[in-house]
């Protein structure tokens, strides 16, 4: 009698995968999410042999926020494809772990004998929102504002309060440069050494995308291009440039198929063109920055990371290849030390959200597909994905193989928040009037258009071990000298918040 781990009918494996770029030249013309998750999936069906479409038991789509007006696909995009499978729906919200759970709910349901195939699809189209945005703009004589900025800072808004927000603490471009300044000074580097690992870590996602027709921006950049700030590079939010955060003007669609090993061989598709699905697990942060215990690692993370290694059998050392979430440089950077992966090689098989490009919460779709077409090329055989959303919030890890994967057994439960909650160390409490001595906890420094700093934020600690939040005086030379040229380490260090008119002030 065959159990779950060996009935061809309950082992999940990827049959199908594609993703697409689109880059018209008029912004009018430029396809919109359905239209780029249609001809992925499209892609998908003629890399599995055809005819699977219409045959689908399940469709899941990532949430998009390109054309938020749309609102839910599901009916359409199924009629688009001309599918219409029983289980049909879309993420509750655009999460960057998204792909990656849908992948394994997909695995789930093939374990449960509940579909035979499923499809998970997603796509942003901001590239021509942007455009259409500033081409209404023109026609009605002002001037247009760049809409896939401001969707991607109105999604992430509603999460944190207002105290955190009145620091400056809004979108993600804020938020992760608090976990990259805490986490150099954790690691014991000095600056200069922390970005020369970002740069190492960016420049090979930038070859890697140099050498995939998927990615959007193939052309190979040094690490010095990347870390040097200038106008083609401007400063962001210290110490982060534009060349290391994630690239969301992008027109991209990308969507994988996924079967019961045996639906596989009743369609005859070659053994060696079947990618296996090996065990995942996830685990959150809480929503808000601010009751996070700590900015130097993640215990989410960790336990995501760890725990996929456990069911699997496997260590960093098994991996041919992965896709360490690159939004940030401080995400892959803190998810290399948990998996033991080395820094020489590449953390990529897209090319990163940079190079590869940063559709929101549908990139991790185009890491399975590269992911898929780098093992079926027999460049490896085993590989490993980590997905990250929110504010280092969301984690979501899964295996892949060109083989079997002994241990792993569907449906499986990947929630493993218990874990990562017991791990977590106490919440600081916060008090957001404080005036005193006090401890820096981590910090950053904006930078507007003209990359001129434009203000800054100091997450503090009181005497008490309180968290606190105040500002860092921009017009302060020797105040943003400390904070910036690198030669003291911040982070650890004591001075005191003082109250200057209405705003707190960080003084050494």
């Amino acid at each position: 009698m065959m159990n779950a781990m060996t009935d061809p009918e309950r082992i999940p494996v990827i049959i199908g995968v594609g993703q697409v770029n689109d880059r018209p030249d008029d912004p009018e013309l430029g396809l919109d999410p359905p239209g780029l998750m249609a001809a992925a999936l499209r892609l998908a069906e003629a890399d599995a042999g055809g005819n699977v479409l219409a045959d689908l038991d399940s469709l899941a789509i990532v949430d998009q926020i390109s054309f938020r007006h749309l609102g839910n696909l599901c009916g359409s995009l199924a009629r688009a494809i001309g599918a219409a499978p029983p289980i049909n729906y879309q993420s509750e919200a655009p999460h960057g772990d998204t792909p990656i759970r849908l992948l394994n709910e997909a695995a789930n349901r093939i374990g449960e004998g509940k579909v035979s195939v499923a499809a998970v699809v997603g796509a942003e189209a901001l590239r021509t929102a942007a455009g259409l945005a500033r081409l209404a703009a023109a026609r009605e004589g002002g001037k247009g504002e760049d809409k896939s900025y401001n969707a991607v800072r109105n999604v992430s808004t509603r999460r944190d309060p207002t105290y955190a927000q009145a620091h400056g603490l809004t979108a993600p471009v804020d938020v992760y440069p608090i976990y990259e300044n805490a986490g150099r000074a954790a690691y014991g580097q000095t600056l200069a050494e922390a970005q020369a690992e970002s740069g190492a870590i960016w420049a090979g996602m930038s070859r890697v995308a140099a050498a995939n027709e998927g990615a959007w921006i193939r052309k190979a950049v040094s690490a010095e291009e990347i870390l040097t700030a200038g106008p083609a590079n401007r400063p962001l939010a210290f110490p982060y440039t534009k060349l290391t955060v994630a690239n969301s003007s992008v027109n991209q669609g990308a969507g994988f198929i996924v079967a019961s090993l045996a639906e596989a061989r009743r369609r005859g598709i070659p053994e060696e063109r079947l990618i296996y699905v090996g065990m995942g697990a996830a685990a959150k942060e809480d929503p808000s920055i601010l009751r996070r215990d700590r900015y130097d690692r993640s215990s989410s993370m960790d336990t995501a990371i760890r725990r996929t290694l456990e069911l699997n059998r496997m260590t960093g050392a098994d991996f041919d290849h992965v896709e360490l979430y690159s939004c940030f440089p401080c995400v892959p950077k803190m998810a290399r030390r948990v998996l033991g992966w080395p820094l020489e090689k590449p953390a990529t098989v897209f090319g990163g959200l940079t190079f590869g490009g940063g559709p929101i919460a549908n990139y991790m779709s185009h890491a399975v597909v590269s992911m898929v077409e780098r093992l079926r090329g027999g460049d490896g055989k085993t590989g490993f994905l980590f997905a990250n959303g929110g504010y280092a919030t969301d984690n979501h890890c899964i295996v892949i193989s060109r083989g079997p994967i002994a241990s792993a057994q569907f449906p499986q439960d990947f929630d493993y928040q218990a874990e990562a909650d017991a791990a977590r160390g106490p919440i600081p409490e916060l008090e957001k009037d404080y005036s005193g001595p006090a401890t820096v906890e981590s910090y950053t420094v904006f930078h507007g258009r003209d990359g001129a700093p434009s203000a800054g934020v100091v997450i503090a600690r009181t005497p008490e071990g309180k968290r606190t939040l105040c500002h860092i005086d921009v017009a302060d030379a020797g105040a943003l000298a400390f904070f910036m040229d690198g030669a003291v380490e911040p982070v650890g260090t004591a001075g005191a918040i003082a109250a200057v008119g209405e705003r707190r002030i960080w003084q050494r």
